[in-house]
């Protein structure tokens, strides 16, 4: 082998190696995004259901606080 042809080779090593390392971050980055979308899609639903929860307080009074007949 030529000196020419042994830089090339590991240079070819050095790129397949740091291809495989991306691969793997871009992976576990995948991995982390749907885990925090799934847990912003869970957090919305809890949201939404608060929000419901105190419009029904604000629209229905609570037991004892209604308002007496005179008003």
């Amino acid at each position: 082998m030529t000196p020419h042809h042994d830089a090339l080779s590991r240079r070819l090593d050095t790129l397949e190696t740091r291809m495989t390392h991306q691969d793997q971050i871009i992976e576990d980055l995948n991995a982390t995004i749907t885990a925090q979308w799934r847990q912003i899609d869970s957090l919305v639903r809890q949201v939404a259901q608060f929000d419901g929860r105190l419009r029904d307080l604000g629209t229905t009074p609570a037991f004892g606080q209604e308002r007496p007949p005179h008003y």
